[in-house]
């Protein structure tokens, strides 16, 4: 299939010839005197390229790229124009022009700029194939309906810049969900700093967010970059934010208002700029209700909330969460890869998974040690996820296998450093 290219000139003259010198190099061209009519012939024929000419009566050619791009902006526009000034051209460039070229044309410069402009038309293309693909891939694993509305949501705001809080409770993914959003995002090639809100102790918060001079306090040996400075130009993920003291809460909603810092015992001024994802488990409108939240942070945060289902609502990509699991035991012990038999499966569906994922991925490490074999069945699987033990029954078992269980666990630590010892 030739690619096609639409033609738009007020002048036949033009027209004629470009028609009948690039239908001879191959392309499928399209003719349109006017911006209405090649609007019209866009909106029915899709063509891959258009060669627009800027000066016409009715709707000039400025206005007529606005809507080319307004529409379909993955059609490529060439400008074409008799009367060309810096200020056209620069406008053109802003508005999604791929190239802008002065009459009278050079016919070898207009087919070098359209070869250029569908080699690069074919590369965006296939740069959002492979990164669908690698995100498909590499990020959210799941087909669910629920998983799959996840997806689109991450897609929609990974490319902007905007703000995240993400909603989930404990074990869900929620850290997997921002890392793919920066992953995916404009700051992808600068750093992702994790903050665990619940995890710092409050005397050292300011210290962590800020950073700190060599003797700015007893024990600061050394200099430090606070948290803010190591994310510049990247993405800050507060992790469970809603644990954070409502005087930490105001030192962060000063830094992201203020978008500077000075580290403790400083006089340098920094500028920061930082891409915020938030994350919670808890309902931050009923803790701002209690007192317990700020209401001016909580909508600097909330401007995009994601919701990260639990795994009680998403039981059927259980099976592929077991088979990424076990892919990725299977590479870092550098052993084959176990399978896990239907009837193990069909007890993971019937449970309902407080600890989410997190629970899951655990128990799936446990089952990969402690099968004896190269298949994981339905007798090594415990209480509570194998509902036809009891506990007192478990126990008892587990005192049998506690032997061979650690026995196969050191057998795995030792070939591990026999081969980091022989690599």
């Amino acid at each position: 299939m030739f690619p096609s290219i639409l033609i738009v000139d007020d002048e036949p003259s033009i027209l004629n010839s470009l028609s009948g010198i690039l239908s001879d190099e191959g392309f499928d061209v399209i003719t349109s005197s006017n911006g209405y009519d090649a609007l019209k012939i866009i909106e029915a024929e899709s063509p891959d390229l258009v060669l627009l000419d800027i000066w016409m009566p009715g709707m000039d050619g400025i206005e007529t790229l606005k809507e080319i791009k307004k529409n379909n902006p993955n059609i490529q526009v060439i400008m074409i124009t008799g009367h060309g000034t810096i200020e056209t051209a620069v406008l053109s460039t802003k508005l999604g022009a791929y190239d802008f070229i002065e009459k009278p044309l050079s016919i070898d410069k207009v087919i070098v700029s359209i070869n250029n402009a569908l080699n690069f038309r074919r590369l965006e293309e296939e740069n959002k194939y492979l990164k669908k693909k690698s995100f498909d891939k590499y990020s959210i694993n799941g087909r669910s309906q629920a998983i799959c509305e996840l997806k689109k949501q991450v897609e929609l705001v990974a490319p902007k810049d905007t703000g995240i809080l993400i909603k989930g409770e404990n074990g869900t993914g929620k850290e997997l969900v921002a890392r793919t959003i920066h992953n995916f995002g404009p700051r992808a090639d600068y750093a992702f700093i994790d903050v665990p809100c619940a995890a710092i102790p409050e005397e050292l918060v300011e210290s962590e967010l800020l950073g700190h001079e060599k003797g700015a306090f007893s024990g600061a040996a050394n200099r430090k970059r606070g948290k803010f400075e190591l994310a510049n130009n990247g993405t800050l993920f507060l992790d469970e934010i809603g644990d954070m003291s409502l005087k930490n809460q105001g030192k962060i909603l000063r830094l992201l208002q203020e978008k500077k810092l000075q580290r403790i015992g400083g006089n340098r001024i920094l500028n920061i700029n930082v891409r915020v994802i938030a994350s919670t488990n808890k309902d931050l409108e009923k803790e701002i209700e209690k007192g317990n939240f700020r209401e001016d942070l909580f909508y600097r945060l909330n401007v995009f909330p994601i919701e990260v289902p639990p795994l009680r609502s998403r039981l059927d990509d259980i099976p592929i969460l077991v088979d990424s699991f076990l892919n990725e035991f299977a590479r870092l012990s550098h052993s084959k890869k176990k399978a896990i038999t239907k009837e193990a499966l069909d007890l993971f569906m019937c449970y309902m998974w407080p600890g989410n994922v997190r629970e899951l991925k655990n128990l799936v490490e446990r089952l990969v040690i402690m099968a004896q074999g190269e298949t994981i069945d339905a007798s090594v699987i415990p209480f509570p996820y194998n509902p036809y033990l009891t506990e007192e029954k478990e126990a008892v078992e587990m005192d049998l296998f506690s032997l061979d269980y650690l026995k196969e666990a050191k057998k795995i630590f030792e070939n591990k450093i026999k081969k980091k010892l022989f690599s």
